[in-house]
């Protein structure tokens, strides 16, 4: 394996310039420009928005892999003072997708450099995983052509030891979905709170009743996360009883089916007490992740790459209750995603003073390019 250092500069420069999801159009075009020379058999830009996929490999159908990272950053302001520090105030890499992007781009040189490549293996820099859309964009975009036999993703993972490979069959990453419901009282004045209908009584008595629907335990196959992230009542005008307000929850459980079944526990509960309290209420969804399910063959795949890399892995016994959306492709064709550990003591993701640590780059490489070889030794 050849040196990585610019890889480990071209990561640091990705950092500087962050762009939140949907808005990566600079980070696409060092993408671009990075991927133009190496002459891949195919590259096509503005995928699902800003995405970029590159295409190697011979006159052969199969294999045909699908190897995805990243684009977009989050909207954080990040507290790091190294001189590779986010120029973008109040916008940071805080989730380590620049350096996905940076693992990917190994990977890139590496096909560059490949005589007698079987088949084809596509990388796609995919826009706006944060906020759910971007996978949607991508597979919903009539230049996305592609059926691939296999689709393989990484994701760094803060307190596990530096450059453990992490994998699991089956649920890796939760099913995610976020709820919002609006009520609707009316107002009254605030010395006669008895003429109106405050939707503060509503939400009040939804929160404390959330908790009998929980169950927060990621060993149980039942797991139910719901988390409260934001609520609001009223207006700051102090002569007015309150007569609207809204309710932002987000709900997790390890499969798609088992999160629907929450989401009508939850929205059958509001519904109650919100008409028991004569207050109207509107319900819509957001940022929704599927749940990413890793086929057994995939992750043996991955398992089988690891050692003949000599990597050092471990098999989780329960995923993630993060939400990702590479579950789309999951969902749709037969793939793995995995966890390469970004060292025990390294700070959380989402985390103001996070950075992706540079030493597991190569790991990245190595893991991607071995699961390629075992495929195409298959094929040969």
């Amino acid at each position: 394996m050849s040196t990585t250092t610019h890889l480990a500069a071209f990561r640091k420069e990705l950092h500087q310039h962050p762009e939140v999801s949907g808005q990566e159009r600079e980070t696409a075009q060092r993408i671009i420009h990075f991927l133009e020379k190496l002459n891949p058999q195919e590259l096509i830009t503005s995928l699902g928005g800003t995405g970029v996929l590159a295409t190697f490999g011979g006159k052969e159908a199969e294999p045909e892999i699908l190897l995805r990272c990243e684009l977009d950053a989050l909207p954080i302001q990040e507290i790091n003072t190294f001189a590779h520090a986010s120029q973008s105030r109040g916008v940071s890499h805080k989730c380590g997708h620049d350096g996905h992007m940076a693992v990917l781009c190994g990977v890139a040189e590496w096909l560059s450099q490949q005589k007698n490549l079987h088949g084809k293996v596509h990388l796609l820099f995919q826009p706006a995983e944060e906020n759910g859309e971007g996978a949607k964009a991508v597979l919903a975009d009539s230049r996305f052509q592609l059926s691939p036999d296999w689709v393989f993703a990484f994701h760094n993972l803060p307190g596990y030891p530096l450059g453990q490979v992490v994998y699991r069959e089956g649920t890796f990453t939760a099913a995610v979905n976020s709820l919002i419901f609006r009520f609707t009282g009316k107002t009254s004045h605030a010395a006669e709170p008895e003429h109106g209908i405050n939707p503060a009584f509503a939400i009040a008595e939804i929160l404390q009743k959330l908790d009998s629907l929980s169950l927060n335990d990621p060993s149980n196959v039942d797991m139910r996360v719901i988390s409260v992230v934001h609520v609001s009542v009223g207006e700051e005008a102090y002569g007015i009883s309150a007569g609207a307000g809204e309710l932002h929850l987000t709900l997790r459980c390890w499969d798609d089916e088992r999160l629907r079944k929450l989401e009508n526990d939850v929205k059958a509960l509001v519904h109650e007490v919100a008409k028991a309290q004569k207050n109207q209420v509107e319900t819509s969804e957001t940022q929704t992740f599927f749940a990413n399910t890793n086929d057994a063959q995939a992750a043996q795949l991955v398992e089988k790459a690891c050692v003949e890399k000599a990597l050092d892995s471990y098999k989780r016994p329960y995923p993630f209750k993060w939400g990702e959306d590479f579950g789309l492709f999951t969902n749709q064709f037969r793939g793995c995603m995995f966890g390469i550990g970004a060292g025990e003591d390294c700070p959380a993701l989402h985390n103001p003073d996070y950075d992706f640590p540079d030493a597991i780059i190569p790991v990245g490489v190595q893991a991607f390019t071995g699961i390629i070889q075992t495929l195409q030794k298959a094929h040969v």
